[in-house]
């Protein structure tokens, strides 16, 4: 099954001293001869490279580089996923694993616990925030990463893991085990809170359940705040994005008719492509709404940014978006993993192709560290500029790599956040929405 991020494989052997390939039949034509004629050049240059380079090789580290780099000259997001990391990609956009239910980062070494998720596992056993732990299953965690330190902790529900855990800030603290056993666990993707008369709703990424999850943020508040609330605020800053379908449902979610975003392959016709489309039903009720953006907002968060915008539903603050306009497909590739491929473009209700360029703001705002992923965001075009010819630019990269997790804070951790701030203002003294026709 393929899913669409905002499949097919030709395979080959390699034998004996140099595995040539087989002549194109009667039928084939000068382009078949030529891509053929190059696929011997391939076959030649690897097994010189097995048997002539200075240092041993892996054939499949070969194989996996050559892969790689064609894919590399298509585009820089383009990529090969071996197993392990498909498998890893396919946990992000099904938002659910099996593990323990920890928000975990490493500090000095070890390994802690920023916080344990609701009726979890780990919360079940008493972990707490600021707990370090030390070992699992009796290994040290010191020397690991804290992504080998994640995969460990997860597994099959139903299975046991012990955690050696230091609780405290004296690093002589004594240390006690806790056996956990797993569970299925649902990624967090949306957090909510009263801000004042208004719902704020932070959507960190697009899984599998992100309109969903959505949804029963948005009730929960109306229970809680009834009449006293008067808007909404939709916090997709250093959203990196995730699943199309998940992008037009959360945008469908606000919207009461029209489209919502359409895709096309860029090398097709401008009439060919799809279209989607909103039906009625607007779970916030019409009252006004605020979307907060920023440079790390990127594909699904600007897919509904732009939609909410064309459609003058919200006024958009922050600063200028990431620009990724284009739609990638997970391919499966079978016992070697998979591939993501950038496939087609889209574009918002207006006809706007936001790809390079970005989503602008109703009302530009911005904390300190807006501005270090914007000059960060402008080096990485100015370089993909020059690894691009002109042509290559009209098919421009689609990519999830927006500033590193580890680089992002939570918006208004590094002091008072203006643009959350100014979103209030705005909310309460509204300005005409830009048009965008």
């Amino acid at each position: 099954m393929r899913n669409f991020l905002l499949g097919g494989v030709c395979a080959f052997a390699l034998m004996g001293s140099v595995a040539l390939f087989a002549a194109p039949s009667k039928v084939g034509n000068l382009q078949a001869n030529e891509t053929y004629r190059q696929l011997n050049l391939f076959g030649e240059i690897f097994e010189r490279v097995r048997n002539d380079y200075y240092k041993e090789t892996k054939d499949d580290e070969l194989m996996e580089a050559a892969i790689n780099g064609m894919l590399a000259s298509l585009d820089p997001y383009s990529v090969y996923l071996p197993p392990r990391n498909f498998q890893e990609a396919r946990v992000q956009t099904r938002g659910e694993f099996g593990g323990l239910g920890i928000e975990v980062t490493q500090e000095n070494g070890l390994v802690k616990v920023v916080s344990p998720i609701d009726d979890t596992p780990a919360q079940k056993a008493g972990l707490l925030t600021g707990d370090m732990i030390t070992h699992l299953d009796g290994e040290p965690v010191m020397g690991k990463s804290l992504q080998e330190s994640i995969e460990k902790m997860r597994g099959a529900p139903n299975t046991n893991i012990v955690l050696t855990i230091r609780r405290g800030n004296d690093s002589a603290a004594k240390t006690f085990d806790v056996k956990i056993t797993r569970a299925v666990i649902k990624t967090r993707v949306v957090r909510s809170r009263r801000e004042g008369e208004f719902a704020y709703l932070r959507i960190s990424s697009f899984n599998e359940h992100t309109t969903q999850d959505l949804v029963a943020a948005i009730d929960k508040l109306k229970a809680e705040m009834g009449p006293e609330l008067k808007g909404y605020i939709i916090d997709l800053r250093d959203n990196p994005g995730g699943l199309l379908d998940q992008a037009i449902s959360v945008s469908d979610t606000f919207l009461n008719q029209g489209e919502i975003v359409s895709t096309r392959a860029l090398r097709a016709s401008a009439d060919e492509g799809q279209r989607y489309n909103a039906k009625r039903g607007d779970v916030a009720d019409s009252k006004p709404m605020a979307v907060l953006i920023n440079g790390g907002s990127a594909s699904a968060s600007e897919i509904v940014a732009g939609a909410l915008q064309d459609h003058h539903r919200a006024v958009l603050v922050g600063n200028t978006t990431f620009g990724k306009g284009l739609v990638q497909t997970m391919i499966p590739l079978g016992e070697f993993g998979g591939m993501k491929l950038t496939t087609a473009g889209y574009f918002t209700p207006s006809g706007r192709s936001i790809d390079k360029v970005g989503i602008v703001p109703d009302v530009e705002a911005w904390n300190e560290r807006d501005h270090q992923i914007a000059a960060a965001l402008k080096a990485r075009r100015e370089m993909t500029d020059t690894r691009h010819t002109e042509d290559d630019a009209k098919q421009q990269p689609d990519t999830n790599k927006v500033p590193a997790p580890a680089q992002v804070q939570t918006p208004g951790q590094d002091g008072p956040d203006l643009v959350l701030q100014a979103a209030i203002e705005v909310l309460r003294a509204p300005p005409k929405p830009s048009a965008r026709k």
